[in-house]
């Protein structure tokens, strides 16, 4: 089987956050394979790509299981039928467990018409004291925490204590999947930035999250009264995205680099 892993989020090589694209028939491999296959791979996701009479069907994995949307391999995947796969439009519609998810290219970037997180603001409690930090306000989405502060300094000096976000629960009475924690304050050079943390889905630090800026968009967007945003992500690898926010979508744009071209032996 045919697999490429490309550096999304990113123009230069080693930067943005690696994905893996598994490319499939018309049939999906069984769940325990996909699992074992993201387990070798140990990248933040691997997506598996599917098409069948017709629709082209996208599934993500992290090393410990599904994950409902991943931003950053969702562009891998693109980039991949765009620049390997002989994909000749300018435009790929996925089918996921999020719905549809339009891509399309546009010069060197790849834009994603991703759906927007509806978050609610919380209270703080004893779970999200993960950093030595406070954040000043809490939400939750979907999937995800998402702790704001007051400065960009504090993002980058940020250490999470993995024991105890790993233990995390929704004993509070809140609900969301993955449970992640995004972390994100306003920017000095760009809009806002922002970390995310997810170790109880096997992703001490996602070193760029697309799916998090489905939050995190609409979320500044509001605050600064602007629609259009530039955005980073503050790991090691860095990462830059453009965001557009459009009522409940919200357009993720960024540029991808091919790393390894290979085949899997099942």
């Amino acid at each position: 089987m045919k697999m490429y892993q490309v550096d999304s989020f990113t123009d230069t090589l080693f930067g943005g956050n690696p994905a893996a694209v598994c490319i499939l028939g018309n049939e999906w491999l069984c769940e325990d394979l996909m699992k074992k296959i993201s387990m070798e791979n140990n990248l933040s996701e691997t997506a598996f790509v599917m098409l069948r009479d017709g629709v082209r069907y996208i599934r993500w994995f992290t090393p410990t299981c599904e994950v409902n949307l991943c931003g950053h391999a969702t562009l891998a995947a693109a980039h991949v039928l765009f620049n390997h796969e002989n994909v000749t439009d300018d435009e790929i519609a996925f089918q996921s467990k999020k719905g549809a998810l339009v891509v399309k290219k546009q010069g060197d970037y790849i834009l994603l018409d991703f759906p927007t997180d509806n978050i609610q603001k919380i209270d703080f409690f004893d779970g999200l004291d993960c950093f030595e930090e406070k954040p000043i306000e809490c939400y939750i989405g979907s999937d995800d925490y998402m702790l704001v502060f007051e400065t960009q300094d504090q993002i980058e000096k940020l250490e999470c204590n993995m024991a105890k976000a790993t233990k995390l629960t929704n004993s509070e009475g809140y609900s969301c999947t993955r449970e992640g924690l995004i972390c994100t304050a306003k920017g000095k050079d760009v809009d806002f930035v922002s970390r995310y943390f997810g170790p109880k889905v096997g992703i001490p630090e996602d070193p760029v999250t697309g799916s998090a800026h489905t939050l995190l968009a609409p979320y500044w967007g509001e605050k600064l009264g602007k629609n259009k945003l530039e955005a980073m992500q503050l790991s090691m690898r860095r990462g830059k995205l453009s965001c557009e926010v459009l009522g409940e979508r919200v357009i993720i744009g960024g540029k991808a680099v091919t790393y390894l071209i290979g085949e899997i032996f099942l």
